[in-house]
């Protein structure tokens, strides 16, 4: 398959830690676009919100760019990398503080038409 596309959506810097998003996206790589946004719909995660706008961000990329039907696509990448984190306190006591790291991840998502059986 020479013509092949490879199509990418990624959000940065959402508020939630790369181990947690990652929980969410290796449930739904390998999988075709559309069962993985009805995965995603049901997952009780936090995460699933974001990977789904990206997915859904993802599709529409596949559409209007390339002409690619919705029921072609697989996920062929997804990933999770560590975004920058937030130094934070909360004050305890004693006059001491608590450090607190707020985390934060980018969600990559790259989608390629799904291989057709050669006959």
């Amino acid at each position: 398959m020479a013509d092949t596309h490879d199509v990418r959506a990624f959000v940065r810097n959402v508020p939630i830690s790369a181990q947690k998003v990652r929980l969410v996206v290796d449930q739904i790589r390998g999988q075709q676009a559309n069962q993985a946004l009805d995965v995603l719909r049901f997952m009780p995660n936090a995460a699933a919100r974001p990977v789904a706008k990206v997915l859904r961000s993802a599709i529409a990329n596949a559409e209007e760019n390339y002409g690619l039907s919705r029921e072609e696509l697989v996920i062929f990448k997804a990933f999770a990398d560590v975004g920058p984190s937030r130094r934070w306190r909360r004050f305890g006591a004693r006059g001491r503080f608590k450090p607190m790291i707020r985390r934060s991840s980018s969600v990559t998502i790259v989608l390629r038409e799904k291989e057709q059986a050669a006959a």
